[in-house]
């Protein structure tokens, strides 16, 4: 993520690590900015998803795996520097979740056409898009961001890094692809469940203000 504060900050474990901590503040010592990191996640997943729709090779999906959770890590140092490293800017929010959408559909587009179905990939992003809306506009209306579901982000690259994992080694054994086939299934049905029950969530906050 990005600049997130308060009942807007994505709750995340790894956040208290010290190699986390210590990494961001190496970052903000360095002069690196937030919006910047936030911008890298982007180069990440165009490295990724170039890895995953151009080759087939299984350690291309292994490298693919990395750029997943290389992203994840520019996610979460972003918005280390900005707040435990005071440096905020105005336009966080815009870098909060701008990068974030586009990285999103980076990756799960070229896992669908990967695995042969361009439907699948583009159907996981809408839903993975759709599931930030629901979050972000019941922040607009005054309550807290809904970070909940079976497939929030982390989930997603979680269930992504699985799939292109077992794809290097399906790859190996035969030219099917049925990890990354799963995986995009598995994402855009979690997906969908998640924007359910946070729609469901959010419509009970309001009656409730």
């Amino acid at each position: 993520m990005g600049e997130e504060e308060g009942a807007s900050r994505r709750p995340i474990a790894s956040r208290s690590s010290s190699w986390a901590i210590g990494l961001s503040a190496w970052l903000a010592r360095s002069g690196a900015t937030p919006n910047g990191i936030s911008l890298l996640s982007v180069v990440f997943a165009g490295i990724g998803a170039a890895l995953i729709v151009f080759t087939t090779h299984p350690i291309a999906m292994v490298c693919a795996a990395i750029s997943v959770q290389l992203r994840l890590v520019c996610n979460l140092l972003d918005g280390m520097v900005a707040i435990e490293g005071g440096k905020k800017t105005k336009s966080g929010p815009l870098y909060n979740e701008f990068p974030d959408r586009v990285a999103d559909s980076l990756f799960l587009v070229a896992a669908g056409y990967a695995c042969g179905f361009g439907w699948l990939g583009w159907l996981a992003a809408l839903l993975a898009a759709l599931t930030a809306y629901i979050r972000v506009f019941g922040g607009a209306v005054g309550l807290p961001q809904d970070f909940s579901g079976v497939m929030a982000k982390q989930r997603r690259m979680a269930v992504l890094t699985a799939g292109l994992l077992a794809q290097s080694l399906e790859t190996l054994i035969s030219g099917s692809h049925w990890s990354l086939i799963l995986a995009s299934a598995v994402i855009a049905a979690g997906s969908l469940v998640t924007c359910i029950t946070r729609t469901i969530t959010l419509a009970r906050s309001l009656e409730r203000l």
